[in-house]
């Protein structure tokens, strides 16, 4: 058996298709489709040196890897890495060669601690030990059959509350945008980020493949996007990407009312299975997930190294 790495070619289609395949494989809670594997590597700020790699055995897609700088960290130095192995092929070599040829090259780059997710599983948390990786925060992916489940009414919005969707914001999403910023400076995270780059914001989120606007449900208070749940959809799934509040309007139940009336959009619109994640220690998130119907079905562990 010949075992190599190599980079991701985004104008293969085969190659993508394969990429996005063992990705499926490795992590079916996670919308994985060529569209957005290619999306992620080509629009991806540049300062962020990302890369897309593939192990290959005797010519066959069996491991991948995404990696990069967090190029809009005040800290300098701080990269991700998460790499996944077709659950049928471990044991070959291909993490460990995937680890090694990332972080060889994020050293070159100038990373100095690298973080990464790795699934909660015991194979999977003995070899991120093995290779020097200590254990962070947790999340938790989590499943809504969406076809069959019993969703609860949607609260009554509150006076001066009125419900659109990111497609209303077609002509100017600027105000999503800043909305999108302040909630996600306070989603839990190991590196601080300045989201300031509205143009990087349009390349990365705006036009990404998988965002339904349709779906995106948006709270509008005073003229004003005040919370949001933001759809991603792959043909018959439905992923939340981010459900958020202003923090001026929080406590007022506005991340409830636009994620039931999102899910409720959605399975109208034909959709019959919704998936979403947590941190664990986001536990008013993960009350509404509840409330909806929502079950754990797999859970992640963030881990760093440092490099050097």
């Amino acid at each position: 058996m010949t075992v190599l790495v190599r980079d991701l070619r985004p104008d293969d289609p085969a190659d993508v298709a394969a990429f996005a395949h063992v990705r499926h494989l490795a992590l079916p809670y996670i919308l994985w489709t060529p569209e957005g594997v290619v999306h992620h590597l080509v629009h991806t700020h540049p300062d962020a040196r990302s890369r897309s790699l593939v192990v290959e055995e005797d010519g066959e897609t069996i491991g991948t890897a995404q990696l990069g700088l967090v190029h809009d960290s005040p800290a300098p130095g701080q990269a991700y890495l998460n790499t996944y192995v077709r659950p049928d092929r471990v044991r070959r070599g291909a993490g460990g060669l995937l680890v090694r040829t990332a972080e060889e090259y994020l050293a070159t780059e100038g990373a100095t601690k690298v973080f990464a997710w790795v699934l909660d599983e015991p194979a999977c948390l003995a070899f991120a030990a093995r290779h020097g990786y200590g254990r962070r925060r947790s999340a938790h992916f989590l499943r809504l059959d969406l076809a069959n489940a019993a969703l609860p009414e949607p609260p009554p919005p509150a006076p001066g509350v009125e419900l659109c969707s990111a497609a209303d914001f077609a002509d100017d999403p600027r105000p999503l945008f800043a909305l999108d910023a302040e909630t996600l400076a306070d989603e839990p995270s190991d590196v601080d980020v300045e989201f300031t780059d509205y143009e990087a914001w349009l390349a990365e989120t705006w036009r990404h493949p998988l965002l339904n606007r349709e779906l995106t449900t948006v709270a509008v208070v005073d003229g004003r996007p005040a919370a949001f749940s933001v759809a991603y959809t792959d043909g018959t799934r439905y992923s939340t990407a981010m459900t958020g509040t202003a923090r001026a309007h929080r406590g007022r139940g506005l991340a409830k009312l636009t994620k039931t009336d999102s899910l409720r959009r959605a399975r109208a619109a034909g959709y019959t299975e919704a998936l979403t994640g947590n941190d664990t220690d986001n536990g008013p998130m993960l009350a509404i997930n509840k409330w909806l119907g929502y079950a754990i079905c797999g859970t992640e562990v963030r881990h760093v190294r440092e490099l050097g």
